[in-house]
């Protein structure tokens, strides 16, 4: 099995989806909004097992923010794996749009565990995802960490607030793993246009003080 699969199924089952209950096998298309996963590399490659044989973890790799996913949630749980018998991400759109993602088999995952539950095509999908990434800016204090600091979460969510006209703290969570920065989850309505609260995917943010911001390998 290549090694990028171990590293991707770690990316996408460790770090999980917005508070709620899973809905597996949902209808597609009945959900109320999205969340857009940024996954900060250098912590995943820090809190992860599998770190010494991942690509996306080797010194050098000169990566920040990553795309995790884009995923539908409902106000009270997430959809997931909505076509059990699993349309294929055909390898063109794989190949057009696998620069969103760390790695091929991490796309092919969320369009398997996500992807299916958005009423979209695959390629319909990935165009969300690239669409929503575009929505969003990163900061430029944060965009290529050089050193290791500490920060609280919320200093995290304001650095993206002061970059992103409409998007306030509650509209967003910072996930963390052994008090190490993972990922910032940013909430959008349906049409990718506007940044929305969301109570259920904050609820389940960070509550350390301080996290360990590690630095871009």
């Amino acid at each position: 099995m290549c090694r990028w699969l171990t590293a991707a199924s770690l990316l996408a089952l460790s770090v999980f989806p917005a508070n709620g209950q899973e809905r597996r096998g949902a209808p597609s298309g009945e959900f109320d909004f999205y969340v857009l996963a940024l996954s900060w590399s250098p912590g995943f490659c820090q809190v992860s097992s599998t770190a010494p044989s991942d690509r996306q973890c080797l010194n050098g790799s000169g990566l920040g923010f990553v795309t995790h996913g884009l995923w539908p949630q409902s106000d009270a749980g997430y959809p997931s794996f909505c076509e059990p018998s699993g349309r294929f991400a055909p390898r063109a759109v794989l190949d057009e749009y696998g620069d969103l993602f760390p790695s091929p088999n991490l796309a092919r995952y969320q369009w398997r565990k996500h992807g299916t539950c958005t009423g979209e095509s695959p390629s319909g999908y990935f165009r969300l995802v690239k669409q929503a990434r575009e929505r969003v800016h990163i900061p430029d204090r944060l965009a290529t960490v050089a050193t290791g600091s500490r920060v609280m979460p919320i200093e995290i969510e304001r650095a993206f607030a002061d970059v992103n006209p409409g998007l306030r703290p509650e509209m967003m969570s910072i996930s963390c793993g052994r008090r190490v920065f993972q990922e910032i989850r940013i909430c959008l309505d349906r049409d990718l246009r506007s940044f929305r609260q969301c109570p259920e995917v904050d609820r389940d943010g960070c509550r350390a003080g301080q996290i360990a911001v590690p630095p871009v390998r």
